[in-house]
């Protein structure tokens, strides 16, 4: 079997997802498009020499409708030649399509990818494109469906995380972020966006808020507390599926939970051959991947068992991993990974995650595995894993090993 290795990975800032978000008139194709054409410059290829583009988007209607990985190689002037694959697997979509290539070239079936992916929150809203789960009613009975901010204060009564809890984690997790700005932990795999006449756009993310205090966030109210409560009652639906509890504990907001946010990421996977042919680096090797359906009521606990099955496909424990991002869709998700595996929190989204710098669905997978990539380097330190939640309770893992 052919080892597949990551030669570089790169991400736009992550925007503001609202009409007054830095970002709004840069279009999904555009904003892909330049992302393909930066990584191709950084690592001076021939567009020719890569086999496909696997590139994630989750709302997959309008402009980001369609193929809009084929889209994306036409509009960064690639050769025709080159096809797209777009997928979706919801938050873990920019990861999946990683692990999609990776897995191909394992199999002799191409040497060169890109993967990655894209979203525009603030252009194509989320939830647009529709979802049987929530509009199907015999789905829905069926499944026990809730949204997502539900899921997440189902788990936070289901293991025990308080109000307090899930906004320390918050506080830490804008305090973490705040730091790696400073620092400049983020810059290398980060690329300015900029308008067809080459004027800068944006540098920065835009979405942490540094300072963030447990005052501040004691002032919210909970997000979800009546659309469990009163209308339509969700409350009642989970418990149905969990009837061992005796109420729902709301503790979730706006400052708790990921930001909307547009961006987009790419990766450059290949075999080690492709790399020593085209001069390139090997940075990390593609150690295992693995992916779960997980009960879709509490939907969000995927990260504990695709880790699992990850670190069993690896031959390792999670003793032995040495940095981890888990994405935080929500507080209680972090705090449950780390209660399930008793991990250290110092070795757990040291930069910070979502909840500071904003979570664009379909291209989050690939910008936390540069993230984790680049910290291994800055670090010296030799393996790590990426994992996140999937709506309709799926999870998806990637473990790497620096080179």
């Amino acid at each position: 079997m052919t080892d597949a290795y990551i030669f570089d990975a790169i991400r736009t800032p992550r925007g503001r997802g609202r009409k007054d978000g830095t970002l709004h008139e840069v279009t999904s194709v555009a904003l892909s498009a330049g992302v393909l054409q930066a990584l191709a410059a950084r690592n001076n290829l021939g567009a020719a020499e890569i086999e496909d583009v696997i590139w994630g988007c989750v709302t997959a209607v309008g402009e980001q409708g369609g193929n809009i990985a084929r889209a994306a190689v036409l509009a960064a002037g690639w050769d025709e030649r080159i096809p797209g694959l777009h997928i979706n697997r919801f938050c873990a979509s920019g990861l999946e399509a990683v692990n999609l290539a990776a897995a191909q070239i394992r199999a002799g079936v191409g040497e060169l990818y890109v993967a990655g992916g894209v979203e525009m929150m603030g252009r194509v809203p989320m939830g647009s494109d529709g979802f049987p789960m929530a509009v199907d009613p015999m789905l829905a009975f069926k499944g026990h469906f809730v949204p997502q901010g539900i899921a997440a204060d189902l788990i936070a009564t289901e293991f025990g995380f308080s109000r307090t809890d899930v906004d320390a984690y918050a506080v830490e997790s804008q305090a973490r972020a705040a730091t790696a700005v400073a620092e400049g932990r983020l810059d290398r795999s980060l690329v300015p966006v900029t308008d067809a006449n080459g004027i800068e756009i944006l540098a920065r993310d835009e979405h942490p808020r540094p300072g963030t205090d447990m005052q501040a966030l004691g002032a919210l109210k909970p997000a979800f507390r009546e659309l469990g409560e009163v209308m339509p009652g969700f409350d009642a639906v989970a418990l149905m599926k969990y009837p061992h509890l005796e109420r729902i504990h709301h503790v979730h907001h706006a400052g708790n939970s990921s930001g909307i946010v547009d961006g987009a990421a790419a990766v450059l996977v290949g075999s080690r051959a492709a790399g020593e042919r085209l001069g390139l680096t090997p940075r990390a090797r593609v150690v295992s991947t693995a992916r779960v359906g997980t009960d879709p009521t509490i939907m969000l606990t995927g990260p504990v068992p695709a880790t699992e099955k990850a670190l069993k496909a690896a031959g390792m424990a999670i003793g032995d991993i040495d940095l981890i991002e888990v994405n935080e869709a929500f507080s209680s998700i972090v705090l449950r990974f780390l209660q399930a595996f008793d991990a250290d929190p110092a070795r757990v989204n040291v930069n910070g995650g979502a909840i500071a710098y904003g979570h664009p669905l379909g291209a989050t997978g690939a910008m936390i595995l540069g993230t984790l990539l680049d910290e291994l380097e800055r670090t010296g330190q030799g393996t790590g894993l990426a994992t996140l939640c999937v709506a309709s309770g799926m999870g998806a893992t990637t473990v790497i090993e620096r080179v």
